[in-house]
Order: C-alpha cells, then sequence, then structure tokens
C-alpha cells in the first residue's frame, strides 16, 4: 500500500473504504513509519502542529449501577479504587482553575453514573456556569446516558462538548456490557446533537475486539460526525472482567491511531487512557496521527504528569495549543507536511 497517495485521495476528499482500514491494520512494522508520515499529512493539514491539553477530573467516584466490563469503578468491579460521592461546585472550580494553569483547552468533567440524577445536574449546571464567568476554558462533561431534556440544560449552563463513548463496535458491544445497550449511547448522542453540543465519542482498543470491530466502530463515529475521538487502549484493571487481558504492542496502538485518523481525516483525534503504559518510549509517534491527549491522569489511574507531557510534546517538534488559538478544523496557513516522523 502506498500510504502517502492514500492519504492524498483522502485529503482530495476521497473517504477510505473499510478494506483501506484492514490494510492500515495489518501492515507491518517495517512499513510503521511510513504509515505515521502519511497519517500526519492528514492530520497537519486539519491541525497543523499543535496538541490539545484536556484535563479530566472525575467528580463522582465508583458505584456505578453498570457492569462494563472494562470499568473499574463498576459496582461488579473489586478493584479497590476510592469510592465519593459527588463533589461540590466549589471542588469542581478549583478543578478547572488547575486544568486552565496547565493550559488545558478543555475540562472534562466525569461522572461515574448510568446518567445523572436532578441534583448531580444541577450542580454540575452551577458549577459550568461560574466557571465559564470566571475562565477562558472549554467545558466537556461525561455524565452518562441523558434523559430527555438533559442534554438541553447543559448546553444553556454553557457545556460546549458531552462525551459518551460507544467503546467498540454494535456487534462487539453486548460482550462489554449488558446493562445498557449500543442504542441507548446511540440515542444519549442524538440529545447531544440536537442539544447544539459538540459530540465526544470513541471507544476502547484491546478488550479482545477483532480488528474488524475497530474498524467498525471508526466508521460509525464518522458517520455520526463526531467531532472529537477518544482513542482510549485497554489498561487492565485488578477487579474487572478484563484483568487478564493482554495489552497491546505499541505498534498495533500506532496503527490504530493511523486508522482512524485516516476515516475521521477532520475529527480531533486524542490518544487516551491506556497512553503510556501501552505506548511506553513510543508515545512521541502518537502526536503524528493525534492532535490532542489527556494529562494528569484518567480518572483512576495517573498519568504521567503535566510536566513530563509538556515535555513530550515539545521534544517531538510539536507546541501545546492555547485556548486563544481553538478553532477546529483549520488548515495551517504553511504547510508542514513534508516532515517525517522518521
Amino acid at each position: 500500500m502506498d500510504w502517502s497517495a492514500l492519504s492524498d485521495h483522502v485529503l482530495a476528499g476521497v473517504p477510505v473504504t473499510p478494506a483501506d482500514a484492514m490494510a492500515i491494520l495489518d501492515s507491518g512494522d517495517d512499513t510503521l513509519l511510513p504509515l505515521l508520515q502519511a497519517a500526519f499529512q492528514i492530520r497537519s493539514h486539519y491541525w497543523g502542529r499543535g496538541v490539545r491539553i484536556h484535563v479530566l477530573r472525575n467528580a463522582k467516584s465508583g458505584i456505578c449501577a453498570e457492569n462494563c466490563s472494562f470499568c473499574s469503578q463498576a459496582s461488579s468491579a473489586y478493584s479497590g479504587i476510592d469510592h465519593y460521592k459527588m463533589q461540590s461546585v466549589e471542588e469542581l472550580i478549583e478543578g478547572a482553575r488547575a486544568a486552565h494553569a496547565q493550559n488545558a483547552v478543555k475540562y472534562c468533567i466525569v461522572t461515574a453514573t448510568r446518567g445523572p440524577s436532578t441534583a448531580q445536574l444541577d450542580t454540575i449546571c452551577d458549577a459550568v456556569r461560574r466557571i465559564k464567568a470566571e475562565l477562558p476554558i472549554k467545558i466537556c462533561t461525561s455524565l452518562g446516558l441523558l434523559a430527555e431534556g438533559q442534554a438541553e440544560q447543559l448546553a444553556a449552563a454553557g457545556v460546549d462538548r458531552f462525551n459518551h463513548n460507544l467503546e467498540t463496535s454494535e456487534d462487539y458491544y453486548p460482550k462489554v456490557c449488558q446493562t445498557h445497550t449500543y442504542q441507548d449511547r446511540m440515542q444519549t448522542l442524538q440529545r447531544v446533537k440536537d442539544a447544539g453540543m459538540e459530540t465526544c465519542c470513541g471507544g476502547i482498543m484491546g478488550m479482545g475486539e477483532a480488528k474488524a470491530d475497530r474498524i467498525q466502530l471508526a466508521f460509525s463515529l464518522a458517520k455520526l460526525g463526531t467531532e472529537s475521538v477518544p482513542v482510549n487502549f485497554l489498561d487492565p484493571r485488578p477487579g474487572t472482567p478484563l484483568e487478564k487481558v493482554k495489552r497491546l504492542s505499541p505498534s498495533d496502538a500506532l496503527r490504530c491511531l493511523a486508522m482512524f485518523r485516516f476515516v475521521n481525516p477532520s475529527a480531533e483525534i486524542r490518544v487516551a487512557g491506556g497512553r503510556e503504559v501501552v505506548l511506553r518510549d513510543m508515545q512521541a509517534l502518537a502526536l503524528y496521527p493525534a492532535n490532542s491527549l489527556f494529562s494528569e491522569g484518567y480518572l483512576t489511574t495517573g498519568g504521567q504528569g503535566h510536566s513530563q507531557d509538556e515535555k513530550l510534546i515539545l521534544d517531538a517538534g510539536f507546541f501545546v495549543e492555547s485556548i486563544e488559538n481553538d478553532t477546529p478544523n483549520v488548515a495551517p496557513t504553511s504547510s508542514c507536511c513534508t516532515e517525517s516522523p522518521a
């Protein structure tokens, strides 16, 4: 496969096919760098060399009634994580201040729950209104399944984006979770779109799914027109049904990122949970297909720290995107597509 020619076709408006996506996932290590360079041609066209930093806030931890098999916060998990109820408005505001101090473009408020209660939604909306009045930072919330009218409440409070991952393909999803359905998740995403918020939706690679499931997810996100795609890599959590699953190799994880970039060329692709433990010394190469990352931890597991993440970005020749320049899907004024990760 001529990866550079494939990226040229994508930039000319020709979508890749599922067969192209499978060729990416099936490619060997000898062609990994040319593949990443081709993915970078697309990433560079839409996003330049900027990297968006997102900071997560686990606003309610554990005691979730859902049985998602990958999650240490599920009620069925025996993971030893901290359990705490919904944080206060003041705590959420302090988290936003800390995120802004770290040059985060988005502050992501997350709760472990099937869906937000009235009291939880009121707390989050109050916090968002006060954060927006004080700080130039965008807000993303991830609160589970939304009931009718809740998306409109969040949008009215100032929430810019709502995260609700599909996690995997529709075919594989029943093997991952049985307490709600793939269609339940799709309904929440539609409510988010109808309320005028951006959608953040991705999945987890390495849960035992086939390559075809990863491809099906990528194309589902393209069909939805998802603005932001977090690509997570399973870091098996003790006490969960997936605790003994073997992690992906760094090269397979990079191929996944490249595939998502080719299928969703203009989306914000985020290298998300599992980044440090799966990619290890190859983390910098993830920035060639991905233009965004989570920093300062992943809900119940710690990250390598903001200062190390910033050093990673700068050492690789990229720069931290500022909130002032947070304009999505704008091609850079000068092309850097000829620069190679090799």
